[in-house]
């Protein structure tokens, strides 16, 4: 026994063969340390780096690739594999992996890769490519400009599923990202990182260890960025990719077990990316997968987000409410948590509204399995999480807070449950309009998008009596004035789609034709700036159906004033007014034309337009004159 301790190699006998003068010593050295040389120990590995020198690795390596003056012959693969280890092994030394030496060698390890695939040297070319990376300032620029992505891509799809070189693969990835930022990556590797991340999507379903975890931090880390966009229109073009089945699997695993928080806010993350790319209707589809064990039901990750949503928003606005109103303000650290739970606050919300959505199309969800007692759980849920944010509304009103991107988005999840159902928490909803209608986004001078969020509810209260009443009592409708001039004035400098135009408009019709059932006079200086806005938006129109819109609103208005009155209001001239007459003229003109398809679903509005002339016209005698030059 002494004696077989007596002849095993000791790490000086090593040494001295490393420091050789002829090759074949080194060599004979280098074997010796790859068979009892421990990983970790990283003072014998700094003293055979040392021995060996940077000039014979170099060597060695080229030797295996073919690259040397001297053909390895025969043992080519052995040197490339000894090479290889070794290298990979230096580097676990932190200022060894961080040389220019080792940067170097990237782009022959890059070269080797594709020629080692399914060999055990690929392991250590990836251990190498992740320690040089992380370790050396500018590694993710030195692997990236590499073409480091092109050939990870190009591997990441045929490494074993949850294996150390696929572990290896995905910290590569992430390296990079962080070092470089996802907006340089998409602007040349957009589809091999769209690749990749269907990668990423299949451990993050398949496993059940700690790797299903970096895949979920990977993911949620890609999608997070501002710069995901051309990654996200990618994905969406890969065409029978299992990527979304593989998402939701993995959302779902996370979702559904004992996992801390932190690690639900992500799954949330990723599921509110992907309905982004896909739909909502992507909440109820039912996994393909053969690899996975036992189906998952089409209806599971739909509830199961709903509810992790529902619980983050209740946690999360509580937090805030707390952080904003009670805690210290003071602390660079409260500042910090404050932002971070509102971003989160926002992707709760986010799903909370898809899941509005869905729910609100349900009967058009091809294939929907949703029964009728989930529905009615689903939207007693949805109640009770619209009762929360009012609250938290509620709580900010008594503080005085009406500016905050957290307050704002709040009244958005709000308006868009009241859109499909308005009559929802209708005495709380009624307390609150005012105020609501006062809260500004962090970079708003003044309110509008709020205003906008609950315009289709408003639009549908004053199609009767209390509605109406209830905004009036408020003051809505002045704000709902304001909204409209600011999409459509000439000073507007709010971008709106028609549809909220045209639900402003519709409102504000709504009031003025029940004016006559309610004590309700809009004030001068409200519909003076409503009628240079109607005027500059429709003045030279094309669309009938905006001339249309506009002359009814101007009909029902000039109940209130007369030419007269009008051009003695000193912001108001004859080239409004005459904006205003083409309009009504245009519209009285079209009701003597035939009528086409638009003009008979406009007849309502028409009707308006003729009843309100006869009424008003002898205050505006300048409008005959445009109508007689028409």
């Amino acid at each position: 026994m002494e004696q077989q301790q007596q002849q095993t190699p000791s790490l000086d006998d090593c040494l001295k063969l490393l420091k050789g003068e002829r090759d074949e010593q080194r060599l004979a050295g280098l074997l010796l340390v790859t068979k009892f040389c421990n990983g970790d120990d990283l003072v014998s590995l700094r003293k055979v780096y040392n021995a060996v020198g940077v000039h014979f690795l170099d060597r060695l390596l080229r030797t295996g690739m073919c690259k040397g003056s001297v053909s390895g012959g025969d043992n080519r693969d052995m040197y490339l594999q000894l090479s290889v280890t070794v290298l990979a092994a230096f580097c676990r030394v932190p200022d060894i992996a961080a040389s220019k030496e080792m940067v170097s060698k990237i782009p022959l390890i890059l070269e080797i890769m594709p020629e080692v695939s399914g060999s055990p040297v690929l392991e250590e070319c990836y251990e190498f490519l992740y320690l040089v990376t992380t370790s050396y300032e500018d590694g993710a620029t030195a692997f990236y400009e590499s073409v480091g992505m092109k050939v990870l891509a190009s591997q990441m799809s045929s490494l074993p599923d949850g294996s150390h070189t696929m572990e290896l693969a995905m910290k590569i990835v992430q390296s990079t990202l962080r070092g470089l930022s996802l907006d340089v990556v998409t602007n040349t590797y957009v589809s091999e990182l769209s690749m990749m991340v269907a990668t990423v999507a299949r451990q993050f379903a398949l496993l059940h260890n700690s790797l299903k975890f970096e895949a979920l931090h990977l993911l949620s880390e890609i999608f997070s960025s501002k710069y995901s966009k051309p990654l996200c229109d990618a994905l969406c073009a890969m065409a029978g990719n299992k990527w979304p089945d593989h998402m939701r699997a993995g959302i779902v695993a996370i979702l559904q077990n004992r996992v801390e928080p932190a690690e639900k806010v992500h799954a949330l993350i990723l599921a509110e990316s992907v309905i982004s790319i896909m739909g909502e209707g992507w909440l109820l589809g039912q996994p393909n997968l053969p690899d996975l064990p036992g189906s998952i039901p089409a209806d599971r990750c739909f509830l199961l987000v709903l509810e992790s949503a529902r619980v983050e928003v209740a946690v999360l606005l509580n937090d805030l409410a707390y952080l904003k109103y009670e805690a210290s303000k003071d602390t660079s650290t409260t500042v910090e948590t404050i932002l971070l739970k509102q971003r989160n606050v926002a992707i709760a919300f986010s799903l909370v509204e898809r899941v509005i959505k869905l729910t609100s199309t349900m009967d058009e969800v091809e294939g929907s399995i949703i029964g009728e007692r989930t529905l009615i759980k689903v939207i007693n849920g949805l109640n009770e999480t619209i009762n929360v944010v009012l609250e938290y509304l509620e709580d900010a009103k008594e503080h005085g807070q009406k500016k905050g991107n957290d307050l704002l988005a709040s009244v958005r999840v709000v308006g868009s449950y009241l859109a499909e159902t308005p009559d929802a928490c209708k005495e709380k909803v009624r307390e609150l309009l005012d105020y609501m209608l006062t809260i500004e986004g962090e970079d708003e001078a003044s309110p509008f998008h709020s205003i906008s969020f609950l315009l289709p509810m408003m639009c549908q209260i004053t199609m009767d009596i209390e509605g109406c009443e209830a905004l009036i009592s408020s003051g809505g409708y002045k704000a709902v004035a304001e909204c409209l001039v600011k999409l459509i004035g000439p000073r507007g400098n709010m971008v709106g789609d028609d549809g909220c135009t045209f639900l402003a408009c519709d409102t504000v019709l709504n009031l003025l034709l029940k004016k006559g059932q309610m004590r309700f006079r809009m004030d001068e200086s409200t519909f003076i700036d409503l009628l240079k806005a109607i005027g500059y938006w429709a003045g030279n129109a094309n669309d009938l159906s905006v001339i249309i819109m506009a002359s009814s609103i101007c009909a029902l208005i000039f109940d209130y004033t007369s030419e007269e009155t009008l051009l003695n209001h000193p912001s108001f001239d004859n080239s409004s007014l005459h904006n205003l007459y083409k309009i009504i003229a245009r519209s009285l003109a079209s009701c003597k034309q035939d009528m086409s398809d638009m003009v008979r679903k406009e007849t309502d509005l028409l009707e308006i337009v003729t009843s309100g002339f006869s009424r008003w016209a002898h205050r505006f005698p300048g409008l005959r004159e445009a109508i007689e030059s028409a």
